[in-house]
This record gives structure tokens, sequence and C-alpha cells, in this order.
């Protein structure tokens, strides 16, 4: 006879024994490497020992820092040139020293932020058809450290507001709306480190600044005040990169032990103290790289030199981390560039890509991760709301004292975010409308809304019909444009569609472009105007 008692009484000391299973959609998340015809070949990759990512991508381009003599350089290709790359190929070299670090703004895809060993930080517009010869001049040059620039990092929700360190110890503010084309002065300096500083982190709404040093410590900052809120000094820990876990208020450092293994740590951010979680991983050297994806709670661990990269799903709750798997590869990376989420290719269920850097091959290889699904149309529960590229704020706002979280938009093919645009500029009036508009950041939204405000001013002030009826002609053919993930018959017919589309908005960013200098030129005419009559 059956013991149905023992299994039944819901207090039974007997259940205990039953397996915890967690329930999580990212279970089975594989890698998968690109063709070699979708890698991109002949890269000279910088052979610099910093413990950078050297690569930085966007929607559009890839930037990757190479190895040049006489000075400083990077190469920016278009993200779909593919293949072998000419090594004649053009290049961003204006700067007299090795370059260190490279940054793409995230609220324009045109603009890229490089700090070098020449002490200088400069921010470059690129062209929107790329380079077609190198580029020397940049838009700004900031000149305020006295030793070499190692990292610089733009705020995540204020617009053109940037971070950078070096080797002075000091971590220094720039407000980028500031009109001169040469900024001496930062708008704050930041002194609290007593050696290099080796990564930042914001936290979602850019209120804290994570840091990491060479002095072992890990910092906590106000960023706009400097103020010290958190260290830790953790004598089992030496972290080298440090990184805020979304808004789970927790931190996350890789770094080494006292014996000198491979660790993670993971910090309450509100008490330094001691960590929450410290995990040795292996007794390898090379610089633990940790990437973190707030929409998916996954973290991504690669290591420099490796060809493996482990990830993990954090929870809010103990026991924190849940190792999922470790892509596993022959090919060792020197560093890392990511592609913010909007430009997934969300049909394929891809949550994250990566762009390795293979020295020993010249090669950046593109990685990506998958949610294994059997539909391959959008998956609404993978992919949550993202920060989007509008700018929650103005430079002066966040400097005055705002915090705001990012705008968000939906990853859905054909969806387009809310456009919270014109009410910022209704109570700024006329003083605000070069700075606070900053025309700049429509090339990344080619709405109806930014092309018909931009069409009236020009209208208005140029009277050029031509350009108006161009401006609505391909106003009408965007709207009619078919959603990019309407079922195709066959691969090539999604590849044509895709091309398609993509030349549709190059072509609309084109247009946007030349009317952003117009704009400029009709702005600094009436500041003429208005200084030689004052």
């Amino acid at each position: 006879s059956c013991n149905v008692t023992v299994i039944s009484g819901p207090s039974s000391p007997s259940m205990t024994w039953r397996p915890q299973y967690r329930s999580s959609k990212f279970r089975h998340v594989f890698g998968k490497a690109a063709t070699k015809e979708n890698c991109y070949d002949g890269v000279p990759i910088t052979r610099s020992v910093h413990d950078n990512h050297f690569c930085a991508v966007n929607p559009r381009f890839i930037a990757v820092i190479t190895e040049c003599a006489g000075g400083g350089a990077f190469l920016v290709l278009s993200i779909h040139h593919t293949g072998k790359v000419d090594p004649h190929h053009p290049k961003v070299s204006g700067h007299r020293g090795n370059v260190l670090d490279i940054k793409w703004n995230p609220f324009n895809d045109y603009c890229i932020a490089s700090c070098s060993e020449d002490s200088t930080v400069k921010v470059w517009d690129i062209p929107p058809h790329g380079l077609l010869k190198n580029l020397t001049v940049p838009w700004k040059e900031l000149q305020g450290h006295s030793r070499r620039v190692g990292l610089v990092e733009w705020h995540p929700t204020a617009n053109n507001v940037l971070f950078s360190t070096g080797y002075d110890y000091q971590v220094m503010i720039w407000n980028l709306d500031s009109p001169e084309a040469v900024i001496k002065n930062p708008v704050r300096t930041i002194s609290h480190h007593s050696d290099v500083v080796l990564s930042l982190s914001f936290n979602t709404d850019g209120s804290r600044l994570a840091t990491s040093c060479k002095d072992k410590k890990i910092r906590v900052l106000d960023p706009r005040t400097g103020n010290l809120l958190q260290e830790a000094n953790c004598k089992n820990h030496k972290a080298s990169k440090v990184l805020f876990l979304g808004n789970l208020k927790m931190l996350l450092s890789t770094g080494n032990s006292r014996w000198n293994h491979r660790q993670i740590a993971l910090w309450d951010q509100d008490d330094l103290n001691v960590p929450l979680l410290q995990e040795d991983l292996d007794g390898s050297s090379g610089v633990l790289f940790p990437f973190y994806d707030p929409d998916t709670h996954m973290l991504y661990i690669a290591g420099k030199g490796d060809g493996n990269i482990r990830y993990y799903e954090i929870s809010s709750e103990k026991p924190y981390m849940h190792f999922l798997t470790e892509y596993r590869s022959h090919q060792p990376q020197k560093g890392m560039g990511i592609m913010p989420k909007r430009g997934l290719e969300v049909c394929s269920c891809e949550v994250f890509r990566f762009y390795k850097l293979v020295t020993t091959k010249a090669l950046i290889e593109p990685l990506s991760m998958i949610v294994p699904r059997r539909s391959e149309s959008y998956q609404e529960d993978i992919y949550p709301m993202t920060a989007g590229t509008e700018p929650a704020m103005s430079a002066e706002e966040w400097l005055s004292g705002m915090d705001k979280g990012p705008v968000l938009q939906s990853l859905k093919p054909g969806s387009r975010v809310t456009d919270s645009y014109p009410e910022r500029r209704s109570g700024l009036g006329t003083k605000g409308l070069g700075s606070s508009m900053d025309t700049r950041r429509s090339q990344t939204r080619p709405g109806q809304l930014q092309l018909s405000y931009i069409q009236d001013q020009l209208s208005n002030q140029e009277g050029k019909e031509g350009r108006k009826e161009d401006s609505n002609e391909d106003r009408r053919s965007n709207g009619q444009e078919p959603p990019p993930c309407s079922p195709p018959k066959t691969e090539n017919e999604l590849r044509l569609k895709f091309h398609k589309q993509q030349e549709e908005i190059r072509r609309l960013r084109e247009m946007l472009n030349q009317r952003d200098v117009r704009i400029k030129q009709l702005e600094l005419e009436i500041n003429n105007v208005r200084n030689c009559q004052s």
C-alpha cells in the first residue's frame, strides 16, 4: 500500500528533498559566432597593453583603436562593411600620442570621444557616410589633464556631458555645450583618488559614479558635486573593474584574490564594508571585463587573452548570481565592443552582441548571444523597454541638480520612441535654442516631428520650396515603408528589404545633416548680429 501521508502534508519535513527549480527564460542562451564573411578582416589592432576595450560600436559604425606610427589613430567602419578591410582605409588621426580609449555618444551615432597619451580628449563628428579621407580636425578638444588620459565615459542620461580620467589621478567633467572649440576648463574636477583610476561606471540615471583604482579601493561618488559617498578597501579582493548592476543597487567588481586567483565580488552600493558575494574563477592572469544587460539581468564575464565568456543571471535575493553556461572559443580576445540594444536583430532572438578583437588574426569577430525560440518573430517577453537615443535632459539641467532616468523605447519592429522633446523645448525660449535643441541629436531620430520642425524652420528662414518638397516626399516614402519584420519568403528577400530600409534611412540622415548645418550657420549669424548691436 502507498504511504500517502509522507507526501501529502505541506509541513512534512520529508518535503525538503525536492530540488529547487529556478525558472528562467535565459537558461539556454548560446553564443553564435559570425561567419568569416561577416567578420572584419585585416584590421591592424593596437598593441597597447592597457586594459581597455579598444573598440566601440553603435548601430551605424564600429570604431577600433589601431596600431600606427607617428601619433594615435582609430578606424571607423560602417557596421555593414564586413570582409577584408582596405589597409589604406581613412582613419581618425588627430592625436599626437597613442589613443587609449574611445566611446560613442549614446545620443548621437555620429559623435565619438577619444582620449590619448597626448593628455587631451577629443570629440569627433563622423560624416554620415563614414570616412572618405583621414579626419584630423575634431569638433571639440578638451585640455585639462596634465598627464595621459586613459578613460572616457559619457553620462547615461544628460546630453553632451563627458567624463575623463588620466594618470594625473583626476576625474574631470566636461560640458560640450560650451561654444568654444577648445575647452580648457572642466566644469568639475574630482580629486579623491591617490592612484590611476582603472574603470568608471554610472548607475541607470547617472546620479552615482563608481570607480575602481590602482590603490585597490572601490569608491562611489556623487558625479555632480564630486562628494565621496562610499569607499571599500577590501584586502582580500584587489578590484580592477567595477560595474553598476542597473537598478539593483548593487555593484560588481572583477579583480584578483590575495592568492592571485581571478575573482568576482558583489557589493551593496550603500554599504561597501563587506562584499555580499565573493567567488574565485580561475588562476589565469588576464583582466576580467564585466558586461551587464539590465533588461535581461544577465552578466557576462570575458577575460582578456581568454577565448571563453562566462554568463550569469543576477537576482536581488540570495544567492544573487546564478551561473548559466560558458561560451568557448579558441580565438583569444584582446578587447571587446558591445552593440547597444537598439542595434540587435530582435527577429533572431538576439539579446546581446559582442565584437571580439582577435589580435593574432587581425580580426574583429561579431558574437551573438541568442535565446533559442522556435518562432522567428519578435518575442515581447525578452525585450522590455530599453534606453533609447533621446537624452532625458540637457547638460545645463543636469549641472543644476536634476536627475532623470533614461528615456525608454520599444525594440518592437516598426515602433517609435515617444518624443518628449517639444515639452522640454517649450520652456527654454529662443536663448536656449542652440544648446538645448542640439540639432546634432536629430541625426539619430529620423522621426516625422523632427523632419517637420526642421523643414518649417528652413522654409521660414530661407523660403526654399524645392527643399520643402523633397522633405515631404521623403517623409511620405518613409511612412509607407513596410515594417522591417514583415514575413519574407526567403532569406534573400529579408536581406534586400533590410538593405533597402537602411538606404532610405541613410538618405534621411544626410538630408537632416544638411539642414542641421544650415541651422547652425543661421544661429551663428544671429549671434554675430546681436554681438554687433550690443
